[in-house]
């Protein structure tokens, strides 16, 4: 049933919005109690406000650490209006009800992304703002609690429509988000300490993120999904990226472009990512982004078509203009130039997102994944590949087999495993991925590799000179042969399979020439 408001606290760090609450709030005759900074920009204001310390008869004390931690507070907060019991103690101890709280916290998340150090980092730990919050919350069936300006104004017009009151409806949605609140609050400090402390897996896993956007659907239109964004950080990448245009953002957007972005930041040189359905489908470097990104298309036109484009350089005119010769659902760069922003316009419902950087590839963050009842959680596959391979056939590989060798095995790293890639000339020839046999990944790698020659007008497979890369060991030699079969010269695999000699003296038979990398990178 509807409450009235009579009592307002309002104890907010972020004060956006809050001259025109408090005026809001007194215009309906509601006494305001506030705290510090807060009170003074309500009576700057104009608008009549009881400063917490007046209210309490305790003064703020350890430089505001203890404010509004007292009985009056408290109990104001978490009285039940309905219990005899606590209306007679209310009663006994000359203590008031408390209808309304409206709280912001520390921003403790904004300082540790600010690079603040440990000290200023746990200044800003809230402690009284959580515990009010939570005591409001817990008894929403007769306080209200607002805990995002965000809500101001439906606060307001709640009250305006049930003449001074709130709904049970309203004050338990208010409350669901309040508890949230404090939640990922928390979970934002437990992160920041767990890292500190080097625990990279404690006991109590916990997860916070704010709602960036609302989708239309999820994988399926008959799921329903949102984008959240970590409360720690602001790092380059698809979750705070910026849309300069196009249609709404769809799940499998959001996915095939971060799976793109991801591999566009491994590679120094101007690269060219085209992906559909998480796995790429050409790749290419080259010396200008306009050739990276050509190069790419070349690999497999036909999947191509309807793909997500990711590259490591600020977008350029001529490189938007053969973009949008294709059908592309999403394109993404760490900037555009304007003239290639007004290339880009002519296709309004192209998505274009905007990073503001590249990714770390060496980075170390948290990878997550949802299981029925649980979740997984992992360091994400941050191994670059290193100076030294171990080279293990008698054939030594050239120098620009070594290039392309390196080149493909950093591109298999983000192809689903089973992942076979073909590589020639820096880029991306044929590409296996997803196979339950390797072998087949192989094929479907030479096949792709045979076709796009094919409908090239090309006399002979583009498989034929290139080199062969696997996310993980060979665990027999067919798949080698295959590649070798299609073409290939030279082969990169992590090596460590008990049949390792047999794989090796296939690639002896046919005069490969192949290393080990020592590191395996299965992506599922």
């Amino acid at each position: 049933m509807p409450k009235m408001i009579r009592r307002a606290l309002i104890s907010v760090f972020d004060k956006t919005g809050l001259t025109e609450l408090g005026r809001g709030l007194s215009d309906r005759e509601i006494e305001i109690v506030s705290t510090g900074g807060s009170a003074r920009a309500l009576s700057d204001a104009g608008v009549p406000v009881v400063e917490v310390s007046d209210y309490t008869g305790f003064p703020e004390i350890l430089d505001g650490r203890v404010k509004t931690l007292h009985p009056k507070i408290h109990a104001g907060l978490l009285s039940l209006r309905s219990n005899p019991e606590h209306e007679a103690a209310m009663a006994a101890y000359d203590l008031q009800p408390i209808d309304l709280l409206v709280v912001n916290l520390y921003p403790f998340a904004e300082t540790l992304a600010a690079g603040a150090d440990e000290e200023a980092c746990i200044e800003t730990i809230d402690v009284g703002g959580p515990a009010m919050i939570r005591a409001a919350a817990k008894n929403h069936a007769f306080v209200t609690v607002v805990v995002d300006r965000s809500d101001y104004g439906a606060l307001i017009e709640e009250i305006a429509a049930n003449n001074g009151a709130t709904t049970l409806a309203f004050r338990t949605r208010m409350a669901a988000a309040a508890f949230a609140r404090c939640a990922a609050y928390d979970s934002t400090i437990a992160t920041w300490l767990a890292r500190a402390s080097e625990t990279p897996f404690a006991r109590t896993m916990t997860l916070a993120g704010e709602i960036r956007l609302r989708l239309r659907y999820g994988e399926n239109p008959h799921q329903e999904a949102a984008l959240y964004v970590g409360a720690i950080g602001d790092d380059p990448g698809i979750a705070n990226a910026r849309q300069l245009q196009g249609k709404e953002l769809s799940f499998n957007n959001l996915g095939d472009a971060d799976a793109a972005f991801e591999l566009a930041s491994e590679f120094d040189a101007p690269a060219a990512v085209i992906a559909k359905h998480a796995n790429p489908c050409g790749v290419a470097v080259a010396a200008t982004l306009e050739a990276a990104f050509a190069r790419a298309l070349a690999c497999d036109p036909m999947s191509a078509f309807g793909g997500i484009i990711a590259l490591n350089r600020t977008l350029d005119a001529a490189t938007a203009e053969r973009i949008c010769a294709q059908f592309v659902e999403v394109v993404v760069a760490p900037d555009a130039e304007e003239d290639a922003r007004a290339v880009l316009a002519k296709k309004k419902n192209l998505r274009v997102l905007i990073t503001g950087g590249m990714a770390d590839p060496a980075a170390g963050s948290t990878a997550v994944r949802g299981l029925s009842g649980g979740f997984l959680v992992q360091r994400r596959d941050n191994a670059v590949l290193a100076d030294r391979l171990e080279v293990v056939t008698k054939r030594q590989p050239t120098e620009a087999e070594i290039t392309d060798l390196r080149f493909a095995f950093t591109v298999c790293k983000h192809v689903k495993s089973n992942a076979i890639v073909l590589a020639k000339g820096g880029a991306t020839v044929g590409i296996g991925a997803g196979q339950m046999s390797r072998v087949d990944s192989a094929r479907i790698a030479a096949w792709k590799a045979a076709e796009a020659g094919r409908d090239a007008g090309e006399k002979t497979s583009r498989a034929k000179g290139s080199v062969v890369a696997s996310d993980a060991f060979f665990p027999f030699p067919d798949g080698l042969l295959e590649a070798a079969g299609a073409g290939a010269t030279a082969a990169i695999q992590p090596g460590g399979s008990v049949r390792d000699d047999e794989v090796i003296a296939a690639a002896n038979e046919k005069g490969l020439a192949m290393v080990f990398t020592g590191v395996r990178h299965f992506r599922h």
